[in-house]
């Protein structure tokens, strides 16, 4: 599903409108399946911000979790996104499969054009500790948390056209593992991957970053979790995805350039 706002027709992809007649850049998000999400938060200020937006969902991966999935929800998002002069691309991807990163690549480029920023939101997140994790959740966990952004960043990295300087790799992280082995365990190999992607895709002109936007509820927090959680927090309220979303707009900025190889929090100073 692509959504485009009115503009000229030409050879190659062209993201300039007649408002606006400087190209815009791409970014593609992975993990935009709900309205109250993350990844849908940051693709809004991106896009708000002068960004087309191709991004990626996985029904599946709602419809098994408590907060069940959305109808229609990548439609809503894709026409927000619109609303800010976005071209948009909704790609449905199971980052389980190893095939998938260079398919979801191919769909990107050929509707909308070469990316840019590579904003990684996806995740499989499902509680389980040292003593009860099964082999399949381990494993399930590392396919889609940890050799999926590598494949990603991989394809990025391989396919990047833009200026020197331009590039952008962002993965969402966590710190979280006590009582969550599998989710915490390939988050922290997200991170090492983040970080190497920072310095051998530095000759591209890339950078890459870690973010941890800490406990954000997007439907999952119990009412007794969302209580001590703010008892906690400095500030006396949970983050959002607008909080998270501020931080990953500048580091797509120009003015972000110079972050590089950081694991960035953005949790409110939550200990």
């Amino acid at each position: 599903m692509t959504t485009r706002p009115p503009a000229p027709t030409h050879p190659t992809p062209d993201h300039s409108t007649p408002d606006n007649p400087t190209p815009r850049p791409l970014a593609l998000i992975t993990g935009v399946g709900r309205t109250v999400g993350i990844g849908a938060g940051i693709a809004r200020s991106l896009a708000e911000a002068g960004w087309d937006i191709a991004f990626t969902y996985w029904t599946p991966y709602d419809d098994r979790m408590t907060w069940g999935s959305e109808p229609g929800a990548r439609l809503t998002i894709a026409g927000e996104l619109a609303g800010h002069g976005a071209a948009t691309l909704a790609v449905e991807a199971d980052l389980a499969d190893p095939e998938t990163p260079a398919r979801v690549f191919d769909e990107v480029e050929s509707a909308l054009g070469p990316v840019t920023a590579l904003v990684m939101c996806h995740c499989e997140s499902v509680d389980s500790g040292l003593l009860d994790t099964t082999v399949d959740s381990f494993d399930r966990h590392f396919a889609v948390n940890a050799r999926a952004p590598w494949l990603l960043i991989r394809e990025f990295g391989r396919r990047f056209s833009g200026t020197w300087g331009s590039g952008r790799i962002i993965s969402l992280t966590s710190d979280h593992t006590v009582g969550n082995l599998p989710y915490g365990a390939s988050k922290g190999a997200l991170d090492r991957i983040t970080l190497a992607a920072a310095h051998e895709l530095a000759h591209l002109g890339i950078t890459a970053n870690a973010v941890n936007p800490g406990p954000v509820d997007t439907g999952w927090m119990t009412a007794d979790l969302r209580a001590e959680l703010t008892r906690q927090t400095p500030l006396r309220r949970l983050g959002t995805p607008q909080d998270t979303a501020h931080l990953v707009t500048f580091l797509c900025s120009q003015e972000g350039q110079w972050l590089n190889a950081q694991l960035l929090q953005t949790n409110g100073g939550l200990p």
